[in-house]
């Protein structure tokens, strides 16, 4: 006698890979447990689709036993599996009322040494490079006395954005001022295409980290951390976790830029609101902040 699982397999709508609920139950929880990502039903569709690449890559024709595959462990699927599922949707000075604030913060301590800066999902480099911009206007020069870590889970963006590279069309909001300063043009075959500068791309250190790993490897305190639509994958447990973790790596007079549909109430013994999406440590004395 057939199981219902048996039957779903073996008619599967015609299509090119067989994905069952329970295969998708399967993804969800494989996800959750490596990147603390939570899937909603509704993403059964996405979750073909990009894994399905990855079955395409393999020659494989099931999910079923693809899935097998990363649980026994092959750590080059894992990352292939972890990078298909991650959303990086990015866009240069994207929440611009940020970048106003993060330059007032570093012409505030332009006496206190070089400062640290930390972008905790890098992407495609977008938000990076919109930070060293920002610290290139606050001091006046490309070559700011500025440090910014940029970290993302997935490896194949981190590549991109170490590059610099990007279509023209990414800089189609941007003042062609900034343009000019900060980025050359491609000619020939690289005509359609900018690179940022070698002076920007020199203030930022890109390396791979899961925020849901038990020990970071980094060391602060940063003036600034945007983990800016990251903490909206994970459930509140999980962001409550990942806060504490922020707190000792964040100066005392530094500042927390979240995303737009991101709250962080739930973690007021940790950060309390200083403007729209931005935090600053619960345990900060009240008035204005001050220097070293």
């Amino acid at each position: 006698m057939q199981t219902h699982e048996a039957t779903e397999r073996a008619v599967d709508n015609g299509r090119e890979f067989i994905f069952t609920a329970a295969d998708f139950e399967r993804v969800r929880k494989l996800i959750r447990g490596r990147a603390g990502i939570s899937l909603s039903p509704s993403k059964h569709e996405m979750v073909y689709s990009r894994v399905g690449r990855r079955l395409r890559a393999l020659g494989l024709s099931d999910f079923r036993d693809y899935l097998l595959l990363l649980e026994k462990g092959d750590a080059t699927e894992w990352e292939a599996f972890t990078n298909s599922l991650t959303t990086n949707l990015t866009a240069f000075f994207r929440e611009e009322h940020h970048f106003p604030l993060l330059a007032e913060l570093l012409k505030r301590h332009k006496s206190s040494g070089q400062i640290a800066l930390w972008c905790s999902a890098a992407s495609t480099g977008e938000e990076p490079y919109s930070m060293a911009m920002t610290a290139a206007e606050a001091f006046g020069t490309l070559t700011p006395p500025v440090r910014i870590l940029a970290t993302d889970i997935d490896t194949s963006v981190l590549a991109k954005a170490e590059q610099g590279v990007y279509a023209m069309e990414r800089l189609e909001k941007m003042p062609e001022e900034r343009i000019r300063r900060y980025f050359l043009r491609g000619k020939g075959r690289h005509a359609g295409q900018v690179r940022v500068r070698d002076e920007l791309r020199a203030l930022i250190n890109y390396r791979p980290l899961n925020l849901l790993d038990a020990e970071w490897p980094i060391r602060g305190p940063f003036r600034a951390i945007f983990c800016r639509n990251v903490m909206i994958y994970f459930d509140k447990p999980t962001q409550y976790g990942i806060l504490q973790k922020f707190v000792p790596l964040l100066h005392p007079d530094g500042l927390l830029f979240a995303g737009h549909s991101e709250s962080f109430h739930h973690a007021a013994d940790l950060f309390r609101p200083r403007g729209k999406t931005v935090y600053e440590p619960a345990g900060r004395g009240r008035g204005p902040a001050s220097g070293d």
